[in-house]
């Protein structure tokens, strides 16, 4: 039941209110939302100072947005700002965030989208900076929650052309690293989105701990392939299933940006295994699919069930 449930969810199965899912929305609860997950973004060291922004879409042309110059872990819900999809303010006694730009890129590419997190986790932030690719096939969590994280090129804050560097990686990912800047992720909640980046920043941390070890031990591509089966029957997408003769843990979806955004495989240099068949298929017995499935889905649903 918990599994059928939590399918119909990422299948779009909220219910709709003028064009935007959800229902009717309580303005003042989307804001406490939005200051209580500021504090988590505080309190786990993503966002210093006055670094970060998050925003929230309630309507067809307003979005909820935290102003700027102000700390995450301390803003009240009559600090924020409303703005229009055009980035307008409309309310608010304190100035918008400069980088409204990126929020409502996102939103346009993505309507379904309500809800975007910027901040600057430091182990994803350091990948981001060091342009180093994150590799695949390493963590189960990670493949069926988030699947390959580009990195997006550099260009200045708050400016329409760095709000525009996610365009090509939107439509196929939920969290995308900014060169030398941070990390945004987005979903159709604020929890949601602020998950999709805790669960990043703590998968390059384990990385950097594992390669400080001295090596990276990588899925087979038996278990690779029933980790997508997995994801599909869960009812989440990955671009991967799209890829003809594709190589599974070999970052072969964004690899067309990397020249332009400086991205290397340097540090983590996976597997390259290659059956010759299209990404979900490949001679992996029932058996042993069966056993690698139900392994990985007790896994998944024990992180479903502690969402709750």
């Amino acid at each position: 039941m918990a599994l059928q449930a939590e399918t119909n969810r990422n299948q779009g199965g909220a219910k709709r209110t003028n064009g935007m899912p959800g229902g009717v929305l309580n303005i003042h609860r989307v804001k406490q939302e939005i200051c209580e997950i500021g504090d988590r973004l505080y309190k786990r060291g993503f966002a210093a100072a006055n670094d970060g922004n998050i925003s929230y879409r309630v309507s067809e042309n307003q979005v909820v947005c935290t102003p700027t110059m102000i700390c995450k872990g301390f803003m009240k819900p009559d600090d924020l700002c409303v703005v229009d999809m055009e980035g307008r303010q409309i309310s608010g006694v304190r100035k918008a965030t400069s980088e409204i730009k990126l929020h409502l890129a996102i939103m346009k590419a993505r309507p379904e989208v309500r809800a975007v997190v910027h901040c600057h986790p430091p182990h994803a932030t350091a990948f981001g900076i060091a342009r180093e690719a994150i590799p695949l096939c390493v963590l189960p969590e990670v493949e069926i929650f988030l699947g390959e994280v580009p990195i997006a090129r550099y260009a200045t804050p708050g400016t329409q052309e760095f709000a525009d560097t996610i365009l090509p990686f939107v439509e196929k990912c939920n969290v995308i690293i900014l060169a030398n800047h941070g990390t945004v992720s987005f979903g159709d909640t604020v929890e949601k989105a602020y998950w999709y980046t805790e669960i990043l920043d703590a998968y390059c941390r384990m990385l950097m701990l594992a390669k400080s070890l001295g090596r990276i031990n990588y899925f087979t591509e038996p278990e690779a392939k029933a980790l997508l089966e997995l994801k599909q029957r869960l009812g989440y997408k990955d671009p991967r299933l799209e890829l003809e003769n594709c190589e599974l843990c070999a970052n072969d979806v964004f690899r067309d940006s990397w020249k332009e955004s400086g991205v290397r495989q340097e540090a983590f240099q996976p597997p390259r295994f290659h059956s010759g068949a299209a990404c979900p298929g490949g001679s992996v017995s029932e058996q042993e699919r069966e056993a690698l499935i139900q392994m990985i889905t007790d896994r998944v649903m024990e992180i479903l069930s502690s969402q709750k």
